[in-house]
């Protein structure tokens, strides 16, 4: 009866070492996961920092400005400057030459082939 009842106590036992080995295990599952999402946690939270930013100054009156500069708008107390082309200068056509080949007969052809004379 001895026996048995130190059996079932280290029976017990070994199995509540492998549920606690099973429970560790699991915890550095979570740990390594909670690691993985607070790196995403901090990239997203400096995305939604950076259009904030990106929001603020759109929604200022610098951005206004900015744009009415690079769309060449002027404000007020600016000169505008329009360049005006004085001489309207039209294009002069370049004359082409034309060629004409000149004829020859075959036989001339074959004397300047075999023989290489220029004309």
């Amino acid at each position: 009866m001895r026996n048995i009842i130190l059996v079932l106590i280290l029976v017990i036992a070994a199995f509540l070492v492998m549920d606690f080995n099973n429970r560790m295990a699991g915890l550095k599952h979570l740990e390594a996961e909670k690691e993985v999402v607070q790196e995403q946690l901090n990239s997203r939270l400096s995305t939604k920092s950076a259009l904030t930013t990106q929001i603020a100054y759109a929604n200022s009156d610098m951005a206004v400005i900015d744009w009415a500069y690079q769309n060449h708008m002027a404000r007020e107390g600016d000169i505008p400057v329009v360049p005006i082309q004085v001489n309207q200068a039209t294009p002069t056509a370049t004359p082409r030459l034309l060629v004409t080949p000149t004829e020859t007969n075959n036989f001339q052809e074959w004397l300047n082939l075999f023989f290489d004379r220029s004309k």
